[in-house]
């Protein structure tokens, strides 16, 4: 679905959040809560990713879950399943709002959904570890991801973003749920410790090889976000050895900033010695199609990547 361009992903929607006056550290729900509480905010900063040239807005439901919502705002699961609804209808608006404005016709920005992995929604840094799948059976993740992603399908999204994930066995886990939606497409993206492993362990070019092998006709996508910048170019050379080449199974990459989450203390680390967007024509080199940020990346950030891959040669 991405051709033979490249795409330009949208940034960190809860830091950009938080740089508007926003706290949303420590929340369970993450920018999630804005949902109920101030929904124009998210459309504002989707409205901002825009108008830095992303080609794609991604929904407020990373941190989201129906059980979540109905434990953390006291709501039924009917309300859960609206909110959930609205994080896809906020991202739509401010698409076609922006190309309203902008008298932009043809082919508009895509509107992905958010799904992270089940540690994110505990707010207890597991993402981070994937800890919990060694306790959890894949038809228990199954049955926890499955609520949410019926919703943002029902929706409407253009793709979704199972994103994040630590560990091999929940991606496969969701990939299996996804055959339950056919025709829907996916990127799987992995968070990592270091360039050759995902935060779990798992070797990560094998564990792209496997997601490509049990959905290759859903799988849009692989790659890593949420992940050390640094780390990206080699984890770019992993999956070149297993998978197709790029223009066959395109890669996807939106690390973070450079800093590292400390449980309980927030975003430590950020070097001023090192500068994100200089590594930005090493992963197209390397195949990447799509290139964004996440977790502190902002949109003045990917405006600067856009720049870069507007100089770049097509796939």
């Amino acid at each position: 679905m991405f051709g033979t361009r490249h795409w330009i992903a949208d940034g960190g929607l809860a830091s950009t959040l938080q740089n508007l006056g926003y706290s949303v550290d420590g929340d369970p729900l993450w920018s999630a809560r804005l949902l109920a509480t101030d929904p124009d905010a998210i459309k504002r900063v989707h409205k901002t990713f825009l108008e830095a040239k992303a080609d794609m807005v991604t929904t407020a439901s990373y941190q989201a879950s129906i059980s979540g919502f109905v434990k953390h705002l006291s709501i039924t699961d009917e309300e859960a399943v609206k909110l959930m609804t609205l994080s896809v209808s906020l991202a739509r608006e401010a698409v076609n709002e922006y190309c309203r404005e902008n008298q932009k016709e043809g082919e508009k920005p895509l509107v992905v959904g958010s799904v992270g992995p089940y540690g994110a929604c505990q707010a207890d840094g597991s993402e981070y570890t994937g800890d919990y799948v060694s306790k959890m059976t894949e038809e228990q993740l199954k049955v926890w991801h499955r609520p949410r992603m019926t919703a943002l399908v029902d929706a409407g999204v253009d793709l979704l973003a199972i994103e994040t994930i630590p560990a091999l066995k929940e991606a496969l886990a969701v990939l299996r749920l996804l055959k339950e939606f056919p025709g829907v497409k996916a990127w799987v993206t992995f968070s990592c410790r270091d360039g050759q492993r995902t935060n779990f362990g798992d070797p990560f070019g094998e564990a792209a090889r496997k997601c490509h092998e049990e959905a290759p006709d859903q799988l849009a996508a692989v790659g890593v976000n949420c992940s050390p910048p640094q780390h990206v170019s080699s984890l770019l050379k992993e999956a070149n050895v297993t998978l197709p080449a790029p223009e066959v199974l395109p890669r996807v990459v939106y690390p973070n900033s450079g800093e590292e989450w400390v449980a309980g203390k927030g975003w430590e680390g950020r070097s001023t010695e090192w500068s994100y967007v200089t590594e930005v024509p090493s992963w197209l080199r390397l195949g990447a199609t799509v290139v964004g940020g996440c977790c502190r990346i902002g949109p003045e950030d990917i405006r600067d990547i856009a720049s870069i891959v507007a100089k770049s040669p097509s796939l």
